[in-house]
């Protein structure tokens, strides 16, 4: 696969990731809405309510937007970040109301819902049960997918505290996103086939017969 270094591969990517998602946690039950890069300051994406916020002629869609600024996280929080906006249509879809106080605050609906679809929730003061990470279910499916980092980014704020809908826990800092990985990479020193895992692990290239070593 090509390295994901330019918007429209990166777009085209999320798409394929929201099938994926659809797939392994709705059945296929959504639709895809329009989903967009541009930039959030205070938080990693946002759901549209509205049914109609992108129009064509084939009709209305919602959006979810994945912040321009947090592309460059690793992968498996990307993905978490679409999965929680992904909640957020479910829910939206069903009839339950899961935000309250301008949808910035979760409530226990969409935390019920959030863990029932591969995600981790903790709560927050302020913005109630928004921060959401990747379970071991969630980072078993980027590895199954061999779904691979963004290696793109926005030039944003120089550092700033996410918060907001889609909140997530942690704080990016500069282009390159904030915490490390919650996987591993292992490459071929021969072939440079790689593979992730979530721990550490001894694997080995059976066509080069040579021990995968860790990525930098």
């Amino acid at each position: 696969m090509k390295e994901l270094t330019s918007y429209n591969r990166a777009a085209g990517y999320l798409n394929k990731i929201f099938d994926l998602l659809n797939n392994r946690f709705f059945e296929g039950a959504l639709s895809r809405p329009t989903i967009t890069i541009q930039s959030t300051p205070r938080a990693f994406g946002h759901f549209s309510l509205r049914e109609d916020t992108w129009i064509s002629k084939l009709g209305g869609t919602h959006e979810i937007n994945i912040g321009a600024g947090t592309l460059a996280r690793p992968i498996e929080d990307i993905t978490a970040t679409l999965l929680h906006e992904m909640v957020h249509y479910y829910n939206f879809t069903k009839g339950i109301k899961d935000c309250s106080r301008s949808n910035t605050y979760h409530n226990k609906r969409f935390k019920e819902a959030a863990e029932a679809h591969g995600l981790s929730v903790k709560h927050s003061e302020r913005y109630g049960w928004t921060e959401t990470e990747p379970t071991e279910e969630l980072l078993d499916f980027v590895i199954e997918n061999g779904l691979t980092d963004i290696l793109l980014n926005r030039n944003e704020q120089p550092s700033f505290h996410i918060t907001g809908t889609g909140t997530h826990s942690g704080t990016m800092t500069g282009t390159a996103g904030g915490r490390k990985s919650s996987t591993r990479k292992y490459v071929c020193p021969c072939c440079g086939m790689s593979v992730r895992a979530t721990k550490a692990v001894n694997i080995a290239c059976l066509d080069c017969n040579e021990t995968l070593v860790l990525a930098e």
